[in-house]
């Protein structure tokens, strides 16, 4: 039973919602449920609700914060448990397939159109373009790129701290910290939410194990790899790099955290690029008053995460109308760069002129184009890429109580990991 349906089983919330609204005009409404709600992830959807009120409809924002998510993804399952489904929703990777596989998303055709006649086929990304297909249909609207292994660095509180150079190894990672913490700045920057844990831990996965270690243990799920040493020796890096975290960060927002680097109180920030979009918002400049760096350890690897938008399968004509046009919207040439200048993502379209977009854009383009010849691009597990949500929640959790037991044994962490995910399968 997969975890669309034992939501459906368990949890039945339709008394806190009202019946779909009906269109607003001629045109009709779409009603869209995400968890884009820092500033600056609300300045890069305010250019897609923009457009599509300019187009003659309807926007009804149902923007859910928290929990990377998984807040969003409880209301989404709740709202079409009860029959009421929005007319669109920010899903994710796998599943996306298991809600196209249960019959809930728009039905063959009703995207392929647009795809058609847009040309999307030829203009995305195949890793992108697979992602967002079911039966080789479109069921959703690819947004972006983003990368999560990113390292955000302030150079002035590196500079205070006598740090020469950005880290390009743990061992370096390490040293940097020691610094910034003798300097009195926090050296790492990270809350304490179960999804900010598991963003550092995969990134560290990453650095330790390379990306064939990391396909094993997040998409292959292999036993083998979860459960080995090298495995252990990951869990050993996170436990040395929590002793440099803020030791009041339990349930700090991602973007508070940015906001301590960019005004100085922290040294660093692990984080995949919507982090930018803070720094864009704060009319700062990439390259000057904040330095990107891939992880750590991680250089010639690109842990991805692609925003969507799944289109759910409704009988309003307005809302079928409306869905049509957010993808035609969503993947047009503007769209694609004033959104992704914003969001601190880069395009999924692959003839986007990036020399509009700055240096950490330019960098991450280069990158993921460079990691997906040899198989360095890796679907990011932190971020519903790699695999479905009961299993992610698995890591999660044996992750988060192990960054939090200052007494927990790497070695030991790794065999409940393996038992977690067995479990979770």
């Amino acid at each position: 039973m997969n975890a669309i349906t034992r939501l459906a089983t368990a949890v039945s919330l339709a008394s806190l919602f009202p019946l779909a609204a009906s269109a607003a005009d001629d045109k009709g409404t779409i009603e869209v449920t995400h968890w884009w709600t820092s500033p600056g992830e609300n300045a890069a959807m305010e250019v897609l609700r923009n457009q599509v009120k300019a187009d003659g409809y309807t926007w009804k924002d149902n923007a859910v914060a928290g929990g990377g998510g998984s807040t969003a993804m409880t209301v989404l399952k709740s709202r079409v448990v009860a029959g009421n489904p929005p007319g669109a929703a920010q899903i994710k990777g796998p599943d996306i397939q298991e809600w196209a596989k249960a019959g809930y998303l728009i039905p063959d055709n009703g995207l392929d159109d647009v795809a058609k006649e847009n040309n999307w086929d030829t203009l995305l990304y195949p890793t992108a373009a697979k992602i967002v297909q079911y039966g080789n249909h479109y069921v959703a609207v690819p947004f972006n790129i983003h990368r999560v292994n990113w390292l955000w660095i302030n150079p002035e509180a590196f500079k205070k701290a006598g740090i020469a150079k950005p880290p390009t190894s743990l061992e370096e990672l390490y040293d940097a910290a020691a610094k910034l913490q003798q300097a009195g700045i926090t050296p790492i920057a990270l809350g304490g939410q179960p999804w900010q844990d598991s963003t550092l831990f995969e990134s560290v996965v990453l650095a330790v194990m390379g990306p064939e270690g990391y396909h094993k243990s997040f998409v292959d799920l292999d036993q083998a790899t979860l459960t080995g040493q090298k495995m252990a020796d990951a869990f050993a890096a996170l436990k040395k790099l929590a002793g440099y975290m803020d030791p009041n960060r339990s349930g700090k927002d991602w973007n508070l955290t940015t906001a301590d680097v960019i005004n100085g109180k922290a040294g660093m920030q692990p984080m995949g690029d919507w982090a930018k979009s803070e720094w864009t918002a704060a009319k700062k400049v990439a390259g000057k008053d904040y330095l990107c760096v891939p992880f750590p350890g991680t250089a010639g690897s690109y842990t991805y995460n692609v925003d969507s938008l799944a289109m759910f399968n409704v009988k309003n004509k307005g809302t079928l109308a409306a869905q049509r046009d957010v993808a035609k919207i969503a993947l047009g040439t503007q769209f694609q760069t004033v959104f992704n200048q914003n969001k601190g993502s880069i395009p999924v379209r692959n003839d986007i002129d990036m020399s509009q977009f700055d240096s950490c854009a330019q960098a991450s383009a280069k990158d993921f184009a460079e990691a997906s010849k040899d198989g360095g691009a890796q679907p990011s597990m932190a971020h519903n890429m790699a695999t479905n949500l009961p299993v992610q929640g698995a890591v999660f959790d044996v992750v988060t109580n192990f960054i939090n037991d200052k007494n927990a044994d790497p070695a030991k962490a790794a065999q409940q990991l393996g038992a977690a995910i067995k479990a979770a399968q």
